[in-house]
């Protein structure tokens, strides 16, 4: 059969994606004999035909007009600056790699292919961004907006329901983030905190150690006079003033004190022997001091007539 006839028989044999299972079981009706299937050795002649090509290529044309294609061809872009600079840095960095490690062979950077990725990113970019310019002027020509107006009204696809809860997840992951940094930057605080300390106390005991030293110096004359004693003194007493401001600062400002479970009731006070303290504590009564009180009428009727 010739291939016109296979084409016309519509025999399910004639497609390309025949599966094993198919040619099995033509193998055991018999419709595979020797001799259908022949290897073919040669070389295949490659045809070129232009003119049927750009026949075709001109019949499956569509003649639109530029506004329903959007097809541009152009130049690239002028290299921004900052472009220009992550490009430098970025071969910086790979030179100083290649430096810095003799493991790794050393690769010329028009032959790199980290670094021709990176080029072609931007080669990418500069196109694209290229098109855009002269794409918007294009559109601005025809008389086509490119901008949106103030009022333009478009419809979500998701529900208000749905969009409060992606808000929510979104404010979740923020506040999460927000503590995170917080708990980070208190324990850095700490471990400052006890690094300042432990070199006080290293610097002082590097202080006193000195101090020893001379003093056993001096015993044993090498030393002429005790004026070092006279820097430790003042030391001493600057540092004794400022804990004596601070010891000041506590007592004025204090410590803050406990202030949960201040409001809660006690045992006395659930009985009530605690009105009279807050009273008098209203009335600006100390705990100690009497109180006058005043005569009943029977005894002042009788004071008014004793006078």
């Amino acid at each position: 059969m010739s291939d016109f006839e296979l084409q016309d028989s519509g025999s399910e044999y004639d497609s390309d994606d025949n599966s094993d299972a198919e040619l099995q079981a033509a193998f055991e009706r018999g419709e595979l004999k020797p001799g259908l299937n022949v290897e073919f050795s040669g070389q295949r002649d490659k045809v070129n035909d232009i003119t049927k090509l750009l026949a075709k290529t001109h019949a499956i044309r569509l003649e639109l007009p530029w506004l329903e294609r959007l097809d541009m061809v152009n130049s690239l872009a002028p290299l921004a600056p900052e472009l220009a600079v992550q490009l430098e840095k970025h071969e910086q960095k790979r030179a100083n790699q290649f430096k810095g490690n003799a493991k790794i062979p050393y690769v010329r950077p028009e032959e790199d292919p980290v670094l021709n990725d990176f080029k072609r990113e931007m080669l990418f970019h500069r196109q694209a961004q290229s098109a855009v310019i002269e794409g918007i002027q294009r559109l601005q020509e025809l008389g086509i907006k490119t901008r949106r107006p103030d009022d333009y009204f478009a419809e979500m696809a998701k529900s208000d329901e749905h969009m409060q809860k992606v808000r929510a997840n979104l404010m979740a992951k923020q506040q999460g983030q927000a503590k995170s940094e917080r708990i980070k930057q208190i324990r850095e605080q700490r471990k400052m905190g006890k690094m300042l300390a432990k070199q006080t106390k290293v610097q002082r005991e590097a202080e006193k150690k000195e101090m020893l030293d001379k003093l056993k110096k001096f015993r044993k004359g090498k030393l002429k006079n005790l004026d070092f004693l006279e820097d430790a003194k003042a030391l001493e007493s600057k540092q004794k003033q400022s804990a004596d401001k601070r010891k000041q600062r506590n007592k004025r400002f204090g410590f803050g004190g406990k202030k949960k479970g201040l409001k809660r009731n006690t045992k006395s006070s659930a009985a009530g022997l605690e009105s009279e303290k807050s009273t008098r504590r209203q009335r600006g009564v100390k705990a100690g001091a009497s109180v006058n009180k005043r005569l009943g009428k029977s005894r002042r009727m009788k004071a008014k007539g004793r006078k």
